[in-house]
């Protein structure tokens, strides 16, 4: 189903609640999540990434679009994500499709970033293969000297996607594995709401 809706505000409440009672509590890494996706062979692929905006139409997270998920989404645009806030028993679950942010929003990101992520950002050829260490602290020291005097600025190869979700489940743990799930779909008439048996 092509069809994609801004999120429900029952839905945004109830993600930035469980991310605020996150972060509150002190958990480790609160905004990280593991994102899914399938390569040219329809095989998954995941690793965990950084939430870096969320808001009605959906989740945004950067990366090195030359990188195995950045060429996997632009081949395949179909992708999950997960957060499991374990110490809370809670869990969210995204089913949608990333689409490229726009160039101002990823400017603006970029600048947002320490310099030194900013020089990594350009020094590293994400997921290529690398002949030792000391090769990546020379391109680090390349560009560090290329931008010594201004701003560094984005590379075109570098910038975010925005998950636009279909469903979205919230997973809260519950005593005897009884746990409780609700589910919010996108249908063709609309956002539905629905509990699911554990």
């Amino acid at each position: 189903m092509s069809l994609i809706k801004p999120l429900p505000e029952a839905v945004v409440s109830r993600f930035r609640s469980g991310m605020k009672r996150a972060v509150d509590r002190g958990l480790p890494e609160p905004t990280a999540m593991t994102l899914a996706t399938v390569g040219v062979h329809g095989r998954p692929s995941a690793r965990t990434v950084l939430l870096k905006g969320m808001d009605a139409q959906g989740f945004v997270f950067y990366t090195n679009l030359t990188s195995r998920k950045g060429r996997h989404i632009q081949n395949s645009p179909d992708v999950s994500l997960v957060w499991w806030w374990r110490e809370n028993g809670e869990q969210v679950l995204v089913d949608g499709q990333a689409q490229a942010v726009s160039d101002q929003e990823a400017d603006l990101y970029f600048a947002s970033r320490p310099r030194g992520s900013q020089i990594g950002a350009w020094a590293s050829l994400q997921s290529q293969p690398l002949a030792d260490r000391q090769q990546f602290l020379d391109r680090i020291a390349h560009f560090e000297r290329k931008f010594a005097d201004g701003d560094v600025p984005r590379p075109e190869h570098w910038s975010g996607f925005r998950v636009r979700p279909r469903r979205i489940e919230f997973w809260y743990e519950r005593k005897y594995r009884l746990h409780e799930r609700v589910c919010f779909e996108l249908t063709s008439d609309g956002w539905s709401e629905t509990l699911l048996y554990p």
